[in-house]
């Protein structure tokens, strides 16, 4: 089966604390009506901390959606690079040995996606495939996988890149005063991660089934409004109480191999929020401390959108806690409501490929 090897996550260099983001929002908003509701929402998200592609009074700038997408583009080239040679070296892979790369991202834009350029720039071969992903937000770290899981099984032995790259800042709407949008300014930070799912051998989680679930009337939810100014985040007071209805759309994924979700080895959840993590948690019937390493990546990153699930599978790998022979599931949630659903057994020592025997150590981590 193909296997998910250790994902290379990157956070920018600069940052901004809970407690700068409480004074920013109290000096920059003091005449808001709702500014109680909107520092205890912020208070509540439990985020220490966020990293930012820019300065925090850069980030506070909006010289226009033009210039703010060049940065995009400018960041994007600068920090992925970086995070894919991590990647490819976690999965003893090179780049000529990709088959497709998925790169999923919401929150710049780029045609020819970022792929085009990789390709060229990278080392990737000129028939590796692309599957640019913009529009399923913080759940299209989920569809990444599954989307490269399925790729796998129709090309067997093909091995697939993933890479998000996601700047929120750049996102910052200052006029933008809906209270939805006022917690999401302390709720978002930026990150770039980057997996390799592999279509034979390596270690990590061997991906066993995936599944897509949506929840019918709730496709305004999570949106973004696009105006002169870019992108206007939206987010409905409702989403954090999706879990009841999202936690049986896990139990019958599970259900359909065998599994039960309420007794899996490890779980790699979006923190999208605490309300997501507990509701899910008591939903499922899940100790808290099986999420904690999600709970960690929202903690110490925020919420990195399609990125969460691949940070929180990194520190899963790190903690080095998994046995061989464990069964977990990650679960990616966002704009729809959508969730993406991915169940795997945890393998170490799997046989290498023909073509990693091939390879000499020193070139497959170069």
């Amino acid at each position: 089966m193909p296997v998910l090897c250790c994902p290379a996550v990157a956070v920018p260099e600069h940052t901004i604390s809970m407690e700068q983001t409480l004074e920013l929002a109290r000096r920059l908003h003091a005449d808001h009506a709702e500014l109680p509701l909107v520092l205890r929402l912020v208070a509540n998200t439990g985020v220490r901390q966020r990293h930012l592609v820019q300065p925090i009074e850069d980030a506070l700038r909006h010289p226009g959606f033009e210039a703010r997408n060049l940065v995009y583009v400018r960041e994007a080239k600068a920090r992925v690079p970086a995070v894919v040679d991590e990647a490819l070296a976690n999965a003893r892979v090179t780049a000529d040995r990709i088959d497709a790369i998925i790169y999923v991202s919401c929150t710049g834009f780029m045609m020819p996606s970022l792929t085009a350029w990789m390709i060229n720039q990278l080392g990737f071969r000129s028939d590796t495939r692309q599957l640019p992903i913009a529009q399923l937000g913080c759940a299209a770290g989920g569809a990444a996988i599954n989307r490269a899981h399925d790729f796998c099984l129709a090309h067997p032995g093909a091995n697939v890149l993933i890479v998000a790259c996601e700047f929120c800042s750049l996102c910052y709407q200052p006029t933008d005063l809906s209270v939805g949008n006022l917690l999401s300014n302390g709720l978002f930070g930026d990150a770039v991660a980057a997996a390799v799912v592999r279509g034979e051998g390596g270690t990590g989680m061997s991906l066993a089934r995936n599944g897509s679930r949506l929840v019918l009337g709730t496709e305004d939810w999570i949106s973004y409004a696009v105006k002169a100014t870019g992108f206007h985040f939206r987010l409905d007071r409702r989403v954090p109480r999706t879990m009841e209805q999202l936690a049986p759309e896990l139990r019958s994924v599970a259900a359909e191999h065998g599994w039960d979700a309420s007794a899996l080895d490890f779980y790699v959840i979006h923190a999208g929020g605490p309300r997501i993590l507990d509701d899910l948690s008591h939903f499922l019937g899940v100790e808290p401390g099986m999420f904690a390493h999600s709970r960690a990546t929202l903690t110490e990153h925020g919420n990195i959108a399609s990125a969460v699930v691949l940070d929180a599978l990194r520190r899963l790998f790190v903690a080095g806690i998994v046995p061989d022979g464990a069964h977990g599931i990650v679960a990616g949630f966002g704009p729809g409501i959508t969730a993406e659903i991915t169940l795997g057994t945890w393998v170490t020592n799997t046989p290498p490929s023909i073509a990693e025997v091939l390879v000499p150590a020193k070139e497959a981590t170069s």
